[in-house]
């Protein structure tokens, strides 16, 4: 993607953004209403889902912003981890919406009264599951344009909404129609271990980048795969990577023959750089040239015998 393709690709996922929010303001309403009028714990659970809907598309919409920051004096590597600090955030709203849903639901399974109108919360899901449709197909082609890992992101989330207000349907049928009265109480403690499973995977997350974990090996093998492609790379070593919010950042050692001289090293350098952009467009990378056979004595992951079955990979030409 050009430079001015990113420069008009901001305003789409931006409106992405904000229809996600507009959609969430409208099923929190919409649900909110009907969890009083049902008296639904299923529903309830699901009102909360949406409350959490909300506040995930104004963190979507929050890091679609910052993602158009540039870097600035004080923050060179960019704003990228802002988005980590508020997942953490949002995990403690989810994990505490989990345990009132699971405590209400517990209660709720030593009732005996059945839930109220559920022609009216039936017919609520529906229109909820058909609203979020809609977003997940204007989203999708907002993706294809853009390749916004944000939005991607929200678009996975939302599409977890169409089966969990499935599951409202299925328990007011269960519950009213069928007899089965303790079925609302258990599909909301179905949601409230969902959300708490939720949490776990977006803290998981989180702390992933604020701990600066390396890519996943596949990644990094292909990452390794192209570099090494270059006539005159002698080996790369001190191969490192990290993950800022939607930003990906890597730099290794690259190792070419100690007789050149400094001009043709430095265009062998570009030129793996230009590789790795094509292939890689999205990763910022930074490049330590040596001579071959060089060996760094203060590299703290030779200190600390850490070394990866990748540290060093010599290719030959």
């Amino acid at each position: 993607m050009t430079q001015e393709e990113r420069r008009l690709a901001l305003p789409l996922a931006t409106r992405a953004a904000l229809a996600s929010v507009a959609m969430a303001l409208f099923l929190l309403a919409l649900k909110g209403f009907a969890a009083w009028h049902t008296g639904s714990v299923a529903m309830l659970g699901s009102l909360a889902d949406t409350g959490l809907d909300l506040l995930a598309s104004l963190v979507t919409l929050y890091g679609v912003r910052l993602a158009a920051t540039p870097a600035d004096h004080d923050h060179r590597f960019g704003h990228g981890k802002a988005e980590a600090l508020a997942a953490l955030f949002q995990v403690g709203l989810i994990t505490a919406s989990a345990a009132g849903i699971g405590w209400r639901a517990l209660m709720a399974l030593g009732e005996t009264a059945p839930t109220q109108d559920a022609e009216f919360g039936i017919g609520v899901s529906i229109v909820a599951i058909g609203a979020t449709v809609l977003l997940l197909w204007y989203q999708r082609r907002i993706i294809r344009q853009t390749g916004s890992v944000a939005i991607m992101a929200d678009n996975v989330h939302y599409q977890s909404d169409v089966l969990l207000n499935g599951s409202v349907i299925a328990a007011l049928i269960l519950d009213q129609y069928l007899g089965w009265h303790g079925a609302d109480a258990l599909f909301g403690i179905a949601i409230a271990a969902w959300l708490a499973w939720g949490a776990f995977q977006a803290s998981s997350n989180a702390i992933d980048q604020l701990m600066d974990k390396e890519w996943p090996e596949d990644q990094r093998s292909a990452f390794l795969d192209i570099a090494a492609r270059q006539p005159g790379l002698r080996g790369i070593h001190d191969f490192r990577t990290r993950r800022s919010g939607s930003h990906d950042f890597a730099q290794f050692h690259m190792e070419v023959d100690p007789t050149i001289t400094v001009a043709r090293a430095h265009d062998l350098v570009e030129s793996v750089e230009r590789n790795l952009k094509r292939a890689f467009p999205k990763v910022e990378v930074l490049i330590h040239l040596d001579p071959e056979g060089h060996v760094d004595t203060d590299n703290p992951l030779v200190e600390a015998d850490v070394t990866p079955h990748w540290f060093s990979k010599r290719v030959g030409y």
